[in-house]
């Protein structure tokens, strides 16, 4: 895999907080999709992003958080599907991107447990994050583009 080292510029986003099942995640992002609609936000303009909290596969899956995403420069209004601003923070982070599925993204395994022991590098305290850079019901799972991002101090 092609890992870059890369500054990430500070990102304001519009989030809503997943936590539990993964399976469940796409009742949470309905939430968040029914809000992006209302607001008349495009994908072209308006980036989505998933902050993960925690692996899956690591915790019980009642403890899986992950926040969803899209970037927002403005004060979320309060509204009924739960949506809150957060800020994606600036700084280094190494890269990878994935093509293909999003379930279970081998990019993000192999950043944590195999390019950051052999690399020097240090992790921030802020977790790994994906940037969807194509969403919608037009993109097949086979055209599907993620980058996935590892902070780093």
């Amino acid at each position: 895999m092609n890992v870059k080292i890369v500054q990430f510029s500070e990102t304001k986003v519009a989030v809503y907080e997943h936590t539990g099942a993964p399976k469940t995640e796409e009742i949470s992002l309905n939430k968040l999709i029914s809000w992006r609609l209302e607001n008349k936000l495009s994908t072209k303009k308006h980036q989505n992003y998933g902050v993960h909290y925690n692996d899956p596969t690591s915790v019980p899956l009642e403890k899986y958080r992950v926040d969803l995403c899209i970037s927002y420069e403005h004060t979320v209004a309060t509204n009924p599907y739960g949506i809150i601003n957060k800020t994606i923070p600036a700084g280094r982070c190494a890269v990878v991107r994935s093509i293909g599925a999003r379930k279970n993204i081998s990019a993000a395994h192999y950043l944590y447990k195999v390019w950051l022991p052999k690399s020097g590098e240090t992790l921030r305290s802020f977790p790994m994050f994906f940037h969807y850079v194509n969403v919608g019901p037009d993109i097949s799972e086979a055209d599907m583009i993620t980058d996935v991002y590892l902070p780093l101090l």
